[in-house]
């Protein structure tokens, strides 16, 4: 009977694929070990060997761009947008309101 489709954590897969990039023992070996098809590991460690690259990439940043910006930060800047937007509709005459005053 089948066994149902199993989700690995990142930290397993790396684990499994360090494991077999060592080579201290075989495929076989680790397919038994860790409960994983042998060809599932050869993808693992194919993934790892393409993307080792990636990890002496940014000098230390986290993939995915850099840090996020603050709540008080974003809110400062819709004020600001808000303003821009009111004054030149009011400079264009479209916006009916205080800003559109001449």
């Amino acid at each position: 009977m089948r066994r149902p489709r199993r989700n690995h954590s990142s930290v397993f897969k790396a684990k499994v694929a360090l494991a077999a990039i060592r080579g201290e023992q075989t495929l076989a070996q680790l397919a038994e070990r860790f409960d994983v098809h042998p060809n599932q590991i050869n993808q693992w460690k194919n993934q790892l060997l393409v993307r080792a690259e990636d990890a002496f990439d940014g000098a230390g940043e986290k993939p995915g761009g850099s840090e996020v910006p603050s709540l008080k930060e974003l809110h400062a800047k819709i004020g600001q947008q808000a303003l821009e937007i009111d004054f030149l509709a009011g400079a264009l005459g479209r916006h009916p309101g205080p800003s559109a005053k001449r």
